[in-house]
Formats: C-alpha cells, sequence, structure tokens
C-alpha cells in the first residue's frame, strides 16, 4: 500500500489517494486499480463527484468500503468537456480519439477502418479498439488500449485478435495482421507489438520501418500524460 502511494509523484494527486484510501478502508488491489484507471483525473472532469464517488464505492474492492472525491487533473491536450461523471470508458474513447489522430497525421500509411470492432470468437463478442489498413504494408495494423500496466493477459487477448484476422479477414496479396498494445500505468507507457506467423524476414524489417517505433509511441503517450498533469 505505502509503496503505491510512495510511486505517486505529484503530491496533490498521492493526498487524494491517501484521503480515499482512508476514508474507503481499500484493500492494495483496489488502490493499483483506482490509480491505473485514473480516477484522480476522472473526478476533475465529472461535473457530479458525489455520483461518481458513490459508483466507484458501489464497485470498490474493501477491508470495508467508502470513499468521496476532490481536486482535479485537466486533460487539457484533449480538449475534454467535463461531464456529469466521467467514466473509465469516456475517458478511454477520448485517448483512443487522439491515438487514431495520431496514427492517421504523422503515419504515413494508415487508413482507418473501424474503431470497437465486434469480431465472435467462439461464443464470445470481442471488441478491437482500433482498424487500421496499411496500404503501404499490405496488413491490417489492430490497436489496443490498456489503462492498466501490462500483463501477459494483455497481449495475449491482442495475439487472439491479430491471430483472428489472419484466419478470417486476410485476403489474397494481404501480408499477416500486426497488433499494437499500449499499455499506461500513471504516466508510464509500455508497448508491445503483436504478429501473426510473420516468418518472412523481408516483411518484418519492412513493418518495422513503416510503423511508429516503441520508442515514438511511448514517448506520444507519456507526453500527453505529463501535459495532463501540468
Amino acid at each position: 500500500m505505502f509503496k503505491l502511494l510512495v510511486d505517486v509523484d505529484d503530491d496533490t494527486k498521492r493526498s487524494f489517494y491517501e484521503i480515499e484510501c482512508s476514508r474507503g478502508n481499500w484493500s492494495v488491489r483496489e488502490l493499483k486499480r483506482q490509480i491505473n484507471s485514473l480516477y484522480f483525473e476522472r473526478s476533475g472532469l465529472s461535473k457530479d463527484k458525489k455520483k461518481l464517488a458513490e459508483l466507484a464505492r458501489s464497485s470498490a474492492e474493501t477491508t470495508e468500503p467508502k470513499l468521496n472525491i476532490r481536486d482535479p487533473y485537466i486533460f487539457e491536450f484533449l480538449g475534454l468537456k467535463s461531464k456529469e461523471v466521467m467514466s473509465e470508458s469516456a475517458l478511454e474513447d477520448q485517448l483512443l480519439d487522439k491515438l487514431q489522430e495520431f496514427l492517421l497525421e504523422p503515419g504515413h500509411g494508415f487508413c482507418f477502418e473501424a474503431r470497437q470492432k465486434r469480431i465472435l470468437i467462439g461464443k464470445i463478442h470481442n471488441f478491437v479498439d482500433l482498424v487500421f489498413y496499411h496500404r503501404i504494408l499490405k496488413c491490417h495494423v489492430l490497436v489496443e488500449l490498456k489503462q492498466a500496466e501490462f500483463s501477459h493477459e494483455n497481449i495475449g487477448q491482442l495475439n487472439t485478435y491479430v491471430s483472428w484476422y489472419k484466419k478470417n479477414i486476410m485476403s489474397t496479396g494481404d501480408n499477416p495482421p500486426v497488433g499494437i498494445l499500449l499499455c499506461t500505468s500513471k504516466e508510464h507507457a509500455l508497448v508491445e507489438y503483436a504478429l501473426a506467423g510473420m516468418d518472412n524476414g523481408l516483411f518484418v524489417s519492412k513493418y518495422q520501418l513503416e510503423l511508429p517505433k516503441k520508442e515514438e509511441m511511448q514517448r506520444f503517450i507519456e507526453e500527453q500524460m505529463r501535459e495532463a498533469g501540468e
């Protein structure tokens, strides 16, 4: 618990989580989840903070629950507008908007195809955050954003989507699809790529040149998160 709080490098934000932990009697796992879901930032964008607190309280894992909110970070770089309650999904939608712009503008060759693309795997419906077709690489590029730190489950999920696209969507003349996983944890970003059977060394070399480098993607996300905190 103390390590998670010490790792919060903004004094106001740390105080916020200290107060909420005390009031809500959060478990360590709940504190970690709230930090990764940008609860502090969402509270600043929510007009009805009491309602947001009630929603958080109803789903919180506690040793015996309770919650409340104050103070904001504003995501000025997104031009976000306050809402009655800024949910995790609403915030993720607006982050995806910026990612979409980032890939379409400086990323040569990206053609936007779908948002929250629904695919049926077995009997379960899944949703891919962003789907592009890259006209130079001649392959689909699937983008997943996770408001959490990296886990093997995340990359496994993306690999599943990439493999499904290879089997069900890939057409004659297409190259195997590529997946980009973006994980955010506070002001840290991690980028991983998922590949579906890329045994062609020439293509692998080419996609490394044509797609944004991991460092560029990480820098982009971290810059936006840093600007949000200033």
